[in-house]
C-alpha cells in the first residue's frame, strides 16, 4: 500500500515537469537533463516554487532562446544508480536528507561510474551546515554543495554555476567573454549571495541588448557573451583561476578570511586581491568581510567594500554591478495567405478563434496549423487534443468553432488546476487554482498551501467522498518581490534597524506605500472577493523542517464588508502592511536570535484566502476548526505514535492554535474515547472566536485580535451552529447524550460527526495526513476547517488551511529507565519531548504550587518576561517549571507567555496540580516553536505514579531571588538533564 502510495505521488510530480518548458540553446553545454534525488516533497518545491522556465532569465522569453531543464526526480539512491545506468544527465542534485542513503556514499558511488558528471550537494536549510564539518573528509566526490532554506533561486545559481564552469575555456577564447570570480568559503554566504550575482548580471546584459536596440542575431550574440561566474573557496584555487583567465578577468569579488595552503588566514583576500592589482589590469574588485575595519584597507587597494551582514546588501551588490561591471504570434490568414488577425497568448487565440472567418478557420485546420503553433509553444497537451481534429468530423463550421473554442477553455482550466499561476481575475472564483500577485518565494506556507493543493487536485480523494468536497479556500499569494519593493521603495530598512520600537514601526509601515502594481490587483481582487478575508504571513523561513515560526508574525481576519469598496481596500492593504511589520516585532527579533538567524535574511510573501465558515447574526465563524498531526507525541491506550492525533473546535482556529481546551480523537480510532467523561465536562470548550462583522473597519495596530470576539457556546447554539457537534450530560444516568434535544449541561465532543459517522471526517483527515507525510518524508501537521450545510446542501466541505512538517530528531539518546533509582531524580516525566543529554544546567525558575494563583497568570507572565530578559543579558539558560499550560492564550489554562518571554528556557516544564488538570499544549503555536528549538518540553500530570517533581528537594535549595511569584534557584552544583525522544521520558538529577 504505502509504495504504490508513493508511485502515485512521484506521478503527480512529474506532471509538473513537461508542458511549460521553453527552449533555449546559448553554450556549447548546457544543463537539460537534471537528476534530483531527494524527497517528494522537496523535488515539488523546487520545480513548483522556482518556476524554472520563468526564473531561469525569464527575459528569453522574448528572444526565443532556451529552454528549462527537464528534471527527473527520485526518492532513493538506489534509483538514482538504475536511472544513471539507462540515461544520460547533465547535471545530479542530491538533496541533505534522502532517506536510508548517505548523500556521501552516494556521490562517491556516483563519480566511479560517471568521473565527469557534476553532482551537487544541496543542504535544506542553515542548520544543515554543521554537517559539513563532520563529514569534510567525504566531500570530495562532490563538486559543490550550497544550502537551499526555501529559496528556488539558489537552483538557478547551482545550474548557471555548472554551466559556466564547463563553457568558460571556450567562450572565453571564442567569444572573448569576460569572467567574474567569487572566492568565498561559506556555504550559508555564497548561496545567498550567488544567485543575487547572477540575477543582476543578466538584468544588466538585458539592459544593454534594450539600449542598443540590436537585431535579432546580435541579441543572441549579446546573451551568450554575458560575463561567466566562477567561483573558488581558498587562495590556492583563486590564484590557478586568476592565472588561467586573467586576460578576460572582468572582476574579482574576494572574502577577507579564507583557506590559504591548508590553514585559515585572516588576510588571505587582502593578499588575493594586491595579486590582482600586481597581474593584471583594469579588473575591478570587491572585498566583502562580517567584520568592520576593513574599508580603509580596501580604499588602499583601489577596491570597494560591502558588510557582509549588511541590511541592503542586494542594494550594494547592485550599485557595484552598474558602475563597475559596465515563438512568435499565431497569424491568422485567409485562403491567400493575407493576415487578418493575430493572438500572442492561448486567452487571446481563444477569443480570436471566436471570430475569424470560415474560410480562414477551414485553411488553418487543414494544413493542421492550430496544433503545430501550439506544439511550437510548449503546449503539447492541448496540441495532442487538437491535432486529431478535422472539419468533416463537425456537422458544419460553425460547430468545429464551437467545439474547439470550448476545448482550448476546458484544457486550459485543466492545465491550471493545482498549480499556481500569475495573477488573472478571471481565475479567482475557480477552485483549485492558487493565484499570485508579485514573483519571488511563496513562503514556507505558501509553499505548503501549493504543494498540498497539487496532491488534492491531482487524487481521488474527491471521487473516494463523494458526500464531503476537499479542497483549499480560494488563496492569492504575494510573492517575496513585494516585500522587497516595500521596504527599498520607502527606505524603511534602516529605520527598523535603527528603531526597535515596535509601535513606531507599526506606524511607520502603515503610513507607507505598496507598490501601483499590487494595488491595483488588490483592487480586482476585493471588487470580486466579498467574503471575510484570512491574511496570512508566509515568510521563507516559516513551516520549514527545522524552525517552524508558529504564530511568530501575525495573521488577521478582516470582515472584508464595508459598504465603500475603498475602505475595504484600505483594510486589506494595512492588513499587509502590519504583517510586513511583524518581522520586526519583539517576538520574531527574539526568535531570530535564538535560533542564530539573521532578520535581513528573512522575506516575507502574504496569503490572502477566503474565511471558511458562515455567517451567523453579526458574527462569521466555521462549523469546526482544528489541527491534525500524523505523529501523537502522547498516545493513549494502545495505540501508536504514528496513529496521529486530531485537535478540534467550534469556531474559528485561532482557539486551537492557542492551547485552549479542545477536542481531541485518534483519525485511526476515532470511537476511542481519550478522556473520561468527568475529564472532558470539567475541560470541554466554553467558548469560541469568530470574526466581528460589526468591525468594517479597526485599528490593526492593535494586532490580530482587534477583528475578532468571543462568543459563549450558549450563543452557537442559538446560532445553530453545534447541532452536530455538542452533546448533553445526563447527571441522572451518568452518560452522554449525543444532540441538545434534553436539557442539561452542553459539552463539545462532535459525537454525531465522530462516532455516528454523519461526515467521514476521521477518515479525509486520515488518508490526508498519510498522503502529505509520504510526500515530505516526515511527519506532517495539517489546519482544517469544515462548514457543514444542513438544511441547505447536503454536502459540508473540508477546506485544508496549511500543512507543515513537525519537528523530530533523527539522532536517538537512550534512557534504560530500568536502571534508573527515582530517589536519585529530582523530576521525572513519562510524557517528554525533546532528545538528548544536557550537563550544564545550574538556574531553575519556578512557581511554588502552594502559592499559585490562577486569576493572576497575566501578572505572572510580566513577571517572568523581567527575569528572562536578564538571563538573555548574560547569555544563561534555565529550567523553567509550572503549573498548568505554558503558552496557552487561555490566561485560566496556565501562564499565557509569549515565546520571547521565556526564549532563555531550555526545558519548559508543565505540572498539574489536584484541581488544575489540563492537556499538554500539543497543537499550539507555542509548543510547535520549543519543540521545534530542541527544547525540553516535560509534562507531569497530577497524580501519576511514573511522573513526578521532588517539590521539598526543590523547596530547600538557597533561593537566589525571589519575586513576586517565581523563584530562581541557583544550584552550587550543575545538574544533569536526560531526555530520550523514542520513549518520551526524561530524567532530571538531584545535585
Amino acid at each position: 500500500m504505502e509504495s504504490m502510495l508513493k508511485k502515485q505521488l512521484k506521478d503527480i510530480i512529474n506532471k509538473y515537469k513537461s508542458d511549460y518548458e521553453i527552449q533555449y540553446d546559448l553554450m556549447p553545454f548546457r544543463v537539460r537533463e537534471i537528476l534530483l534525488v531527494a524527497t517528494v516533497y522537496d523535488a515539488y518545491i523546487l520545480e513548483q516554487e522556482g518556476k524554472l522556465s520563468e526564473q531561469i532569465f525569464g527575459e528569453y522569453f522574448k528572444l526565443n532562446l532556451s529552454t528549462a531543464p527537464r528534471i527527473t526526480s527520485v526518492a532513493s539512491g538506489l534509483d538514482a544508480i538504475k536511472k544513471l545506468k539507462k540515461h544520460r544527465y547533465d547535471m545530479v542534485i542530491i538533496m541533505n536528507r534522502v532517506g536510508e542513503t548517505s548523500p556521501y556514499s552516494l556521490s562517491k558511488e556516483i563519480k566511479q561510474t560517471h568521473p565527469n558528471l557534476p553532482v551537487l550537494l544541496l543542504l535544506n536549510d542553515n542548520t544543515d551546515i554543521i554537517q559539513l564539518e563532520k563529514h569534510k573528509n567525504e566531500l570530495s566526490d562532490f563538486d559543490d554543495y550550497f544550502v537551499w532554506n526555501g529559496d528556488a533561486q539558489v537552483f538557478v545559481a547551482m545550474i548557471k554555476y555548472i554551466e559556466d564552469r564547463r563553457n568558460v575555456k571556450r567562450d572565453t577564447k571564442k567569444g572573448l567573454v569576460r569572467v567574474i570570480l567569487l572566492v568565498e568559503d561559506s556555504v550559508r554566504y555564497y548561496s545567498r549571495y550567488l544567485p543575487t550575482l547572477y540575477t543582476e548580471i543578466i538584468r544588466q546584459a538585458q539592459r544593454l541588448i534594450l539600449e542598443e536596440n540590436l537585431d535579432e542575431i546580435k541579441k543572441l550574440l549579446r546573451m551568450r557573451t554575458r560575463p561567466k561566474v566562477l567561483m573558488a573557496h581558498n587562495y590556492n584555487d583563486a590564484i590557478d583561476l586568476i592565472e588561467e583567465h586573467k586576460d578576460y578577468l572582468l572582476c574579482v569579488i574576494s572574502d577577507i578570511k579564507f583557506p590559504r595552503n591548508g590553514k585559515i588566514d585572516k588576510s588571505a583576500g587582502i593578499e588575493l586581491i594586491k595579486h590582482v592589482n600586481e597581474t593584471t589590469k583594469g579588473v575591478a574588485t570587491l572585498l566583502q568581510s562580517s567584520q568592520w575595519g576593513y574599508e580603509e584597507k580596501a580604499r588602499n587597494l583601489n577596491s570597494f567594500f560591502i558588510h557582509k551582514d549588511s541590511e541592503n546588501l542586494s542594494g550594494e551588490i547592485t550599485e557595484f554591478i552598474r558602475k563597475n561591471l559596465g515563438f512568435g504570434d499565431f497569424v491568422f490568414r485567409d485562403p491567400s495567405g493575407q493576415e487578418i488577425n493575430r493572438a500572442s497568448t492561448m486567452e487571446e487565440f481563444e477569443k480570436v478563434i471566436q471570430v475569424v472567418p470560415n474560410d480562414s478557420l477551414v485553411y488553418h485546420a487543414q494544413k493542421d496549423h492550430f496544433s503545430a503553433w501550439l506544439m511550437a509553444r510548449g503546449e503539447i497537451q492541448v496540441a495532442k487534443y487538437v491535432r486529431p481534429l478535422k472539419i468533416t468530423d463537425f456537422d458544419s463550421v460553425e460547430a468545429f468553432r464551437d467545439f474547439t473554442g470550448k476545448l482550448f477553455k476546458n484544457i486550459r482550466y485543466a492545465k491550471l488546476r493545482g498549480k499556481v499561476i500569475n495573477f488573472d481575475a478571471a481565475f479567482l472564483e475557480e477552485p483549485s487554482i492558487i493565484l499570485q500577485i508579485k514573483k519571488g518565494s511563496m513562503g514556507g506556507k505558501g509553499r505548503g498551501i501549493a504543494f498540498m493543493n497539487a496532491l488534492l487536485t491531482n487524487s481521488d480523494l474527491n471521487e473516494k467522498f463523494t458526500d464531503i468536497n476537499i479542497q483549499i479556500p480560494s488563496t492569492t499569494i504575494i510573492g517575496a518581490d513585494e516585500f522587497d519593493i516595500f521596504m527599498k521603495k520607502n527606505k524603511l530598512w534602516d529605520f527598523v534597524t535603527n528603531n526597535p520600537d515596535f509601535e513606531q514601526i507599526k506606524e511607520k509601515f502603515l503610513k507607507s506605500l505598496l507598490s501601483a502594481e499590487l494595488e491595483n490587483k488588490l483592487k480586482i481582487l476585493i471588487n470580486i472577493e466579498k467574503t471575510p478575508l484570512a491574511v496570512r504571513s508566509s515568510g521563507l523561513f516559516e513551516d520549514s523542517m527545522t524552525q517552524h515560526f508558529s504564530g511568530i508574525y501575525d495573521t488577521f481576519l478582516i470582515p472584508n464588508n464595508h459598504k465603500k469598496e475603498s475602505h475595504r481596500l484600505n483594510h486589506l492593504k494595512n492588513a499587509i502592511k502590519m504583517i510586513y511589520a511583524s518581522m520586526f516585532s519583539p517576538e520574531a527579533r527574539s526568535y531570530f536570535s535564538a535560533i542564530h538567524y539573521k532578520v535581513e535574511e528573512e522575506k516575507m510573501s502574504v496569503i490572502i484566502q477566503e474565511v471558511a465558515g458562515k455567517k451567523h447574526g453579526c458574527c462569521f465563524y466555521p462549523h469546526i476548526s482544528g489541527v491534525a498531526q500524523s505523529y501523537n507525541y502522547y498516545p493513549v491506550s494502545y495505540m501508536k505514535p504514528e496513529d496521529g492525533v486530531v485537535i478540534m473546535a467550534v469556531g474559528l482556529g485561532t482557539y486551537v492554535v492557542g492551547g485552549e481546551n479542545c477536542f481531541r480523537f485518534c483519525p485511526n480510532y476515532p470511537k476511542v474515547e481519550m478522556l473520561s467523561h468527568k475529564e472532558l465536562m470539567s475541560h470541554t470548550q466554553k467558548h469560541l472566536y469568530a470574526i466581528d462583522m460589526k468591525k468594517e473597519e479597526s485599528d490593526l495596530t492593535k494586532g490580530e485580535w482587534t477583528t475578532l470576539t468571543e462568543l459563549e457556546i450558549l450563543q452557537a447554539e442559538k446560532d445553530g451552529s453545534i447541532d452536530y457537534s455538542a452533546s448533553v450530560y445526563d447527571y441522572e444516568n451518568r452518560r452522554i447524550k449525543p444532540g441538545l434535544t434534553v436539557a442539561g449541561p452542553r459539552l463539545i465532543n462532535f459525537t454525531h460527526i465522530i462516532q455516528y459517522d454523519y461526515l467521514p471526517l476521521a477518515e479525509v483527515i486520515g488518508k490526508i495526513l498519510a498522503l502529505g507525510a509520504n510526500a515530505m518524508g516526515t511527519p506532517v501537521e495539517i489546519e482544517f476547517a469544515v462548514s457543514l450545510n444542513p438544511g441547505q446542501n447536503p454536502k459540508a466541505t473540508f477546506y485544508l488551511l496549511q500543512i507543515k512538517p513537525m519537528t523530530t530528531d533523527p539522532e536517538q539518546y537512550t534512557i534504560n529507565i530500568g536502571e534508573v533509582n527515582n530517589n536519585d531524580l529530582f523530576l521525572r516525566s513519562d510524557l517528554a519531548l525533546g532528545n538528548g543529554h544536557i550537563d550544564d544546567f545550574e538556574n531553575i525558575i519556578f512557581i511554588d504550587p502552594d502559592k499559585f494563583n490562577r486569576s493572576k497568570t497575566m501578572e505572572m507572565s510580566v513577571e517572568l518576561e523581567q527575569i528572562n530578559k536578564e538571563f538573555f543579558k548574560n547569555d544563561e539558560s534555565y529550567i523553567l517549571i509550572g503549573p498548568g499550560r505554558w503558552g496557552s492564550s487561555d490566561k485560566n489554562l496556565g501562564i499565557p507567555v509569549k515565546w520571547a518571554q521565556i526564549s532563555n528556557a531550555k526545558v519548559i516544564v508543565e505540572v498539574g496540580l489536584e484541581d488544575f488538570y489540563f492537556d499538554p499544549s500539543l497543537g499550539s503555536h507555542f509548543f510547535h516553536n520549543v519543540t521545534s528549538m530542541h527544547i525540553g518540553y516535560l509534562t507531569i500530570p497530577y497524580g501519576t505514579t511514573e511522573s513526578f517533581i521532588d517539590w521539598e528537594w526543590l523547596k530547600h535549595k538557597s533561593i537566589k531571588r525571589k519575586g513576586e511569584y517565581f523563584c530562581y534557584v541557583k544550584l552550587n552544583k550543575k545538574t544533569s538533564v536526560k531526555m530520550d525522544g523514542r520513549k518520551g521520558v526524561a530524567i532530571i538529577y538531584k545535585t
